[in-house]
């Protein structure tokens, strides 16, 4: 890429992106509400590369590379400037990503590439509200970015293929299979994963096996690297709820969620970010 990629949002999303993007040699601009929001998300990149080299995960070449090519901003027009790829990475609701969305196709210039990091919302009802229909694409990249080597993009009816090719070109700037999926409420992706979760969570509610002996069959049996209990306690138990709600409105009744996963979500058990879900879990990410 000859210009910046300007990421919205130093949350779990947002702070894997930016520092795998800057690790792949790309000039990356984390932006946060203001000054100080960005750059607590700069620090902890910077703790993370430090972390790295000091394990010898990471050389110091690319670590001083990458933290030359990475800087704080607030999200203003100023910190657009120079930028030819906007990716929000905002948590999952409409309300949430169509402003900064709205803000930055007023801001950018004429060539901006519209992203939002959705696995899950629909890109046609969001580029609606946003007015940048055949503009806006869905990027869905998985966390750990660094690690997970594909990116989900999805693509609504009516879609400039220039934008289409920008944001598969970018896909590839990261080092990613870029997967193209039709745009629908809730991506392949994230429709798979979640009726696999939502499957094992309702036999965790009959009692038929233990929430570790559920994922074991599924690690061991299937080879699955996590199981997905395991995997629904990363993602955050409330966002799996809120994509099967918003799937449940849609009409889909197989997506009904279990009652089971309303409990822990009404009582803030909601996996990682809680240290408490299907399993318990430590503050550096493991479980107990």
């Amino acid at each position: 890429m000859s210009a910046a990629l300007a990421i919205l949002g130093p949350g779990v999303l947002g702070l894997s992106t930016a520092q795998w993007a800057a690790e792949c040699g790309l000039e990356t601009r984390l932006l946060g509400r203001d000054q100080g929001h960005a750059e607590v998300g700069l620090r902890e990149i910077h703790a993370r590369w430090d972390q790295a080299l000091a394990k010898g995960h990471l050389s110091r070449e690319v670590r001083d590379h990458g933290a030359a090519l990475l800087s704080a901003a607030a999200f203003s027009s100023e910190s657009l400037e120079g930028v030819s790829a906007f990716l929000e990475a905002l948590p999952e609701a409409l309300d949430l990503k169509a402003p900064p969305l709205t803000a930055a196709l007023r801001w950018g210039s004429a060539n901006l590439l519209l992203l939002s990091g959705t696995s899950a919302l629909p890109i046609a009802e969001l580029a609606q509200r946003v007015g940048a229909e055949g503009r806006l694409l869905g990027f869905h990249l998985f966390v750990p970015v660094p690690r997970m080597a594909v990116v989900e993009m999805a693509v609504p009816a009516g879609t400039s293929q220039a934008w289409v090719d920008r944001a598969r070109s970018l896909g590839l700037a990261l080092q990613k299979r870029v997967v193209q999926v039709r745009d629908q409420p809730g991506f392949a992706a994230a429709r798979m994963a979640l009726a696999q979760g939502l499957e094992a969570m309702r036999l965790a509610e009959a009692g038929v096996a233990t929430a570790e002996d559920l994922d074991a069959l599924m690690t061991l049996g299937y080879g699955h690297p996590v199981g997905p209990l395991e995997l629904s306690d990363r993602v955050g138990l409330d966002l799996r709820l809120r994509i099967a709600e918003g799937l449940i409105a849609n009409g889909e009744d197989r997506f009904l969620p279990p009652r089971l996963l309303q409990a822990k979500v009404a009582s803030g058990s909601v996996g990682l970010k809680s240290g408490q879900g299907f399993h318990t879990w430590m503050p550096d990410g493991k479980r107990t």
